[in-house]
């Protein structure tokens, strides 16, 4: 019986590991997030949305997300070029699990917001009111 729990036990972080690797890092994430808000996104549309990312970095994500089967890459041939990016079955897959990260992520900020903003409150009444 032991046995049994403990290949369970390996089994499960196993497949967390690997569902880490698949959606881990700083930017797939929120990828696949945006991709399933919208749908379609070309890769300029992609650029705008995550400002913070250099262009060799999104380039690179989109290929692991991409060689993952996670995403879709379509590709046009016109000039200039145009590549729109979709979500896979697999991929589509992840949304309810990132919306859930989303909704914990959004309620953890705002707990941080408010205690933050009492003590913004609480600095402005010193200044304003002159009181402790």
């Amino acid at each position: 019986m032991k046995d049994n729990a403990k290949l369970t036990e390996a089994t499960q972080l196993c497949a967390v590991d690997y569902a880490f690797k698949r959606i881990g890092g700083k930017y797939k994430a929120r990828l696949l997030w945006y991709l399933g808000l919208k749908g379609v996104l070309r890769y300029g549309e992609l650029s705008r949305t995550l400002p913070d990312i250099t262009t060799k970095m999104l380039t690179q994500t989109l290929r692991e997300l991409e060689e993952d089967k996670l995403i879709n890459r379509k590709m046009y041939h016109e000039v200039p070029p145009k590549v729109e990016y979709s979500l896979t079955e697999t991929g589509e897959e992840l949304i309810p699990f990132i919306e859930h990260l989303h909704n914990w992520g959004k309620k953890q900020q705002e707990k941080e917001l408010l205690s933050k903003k009492d003590e913004r409150t609480a600095e402005v009444c010193k200044t304003v009111c002159g009181g402790d």
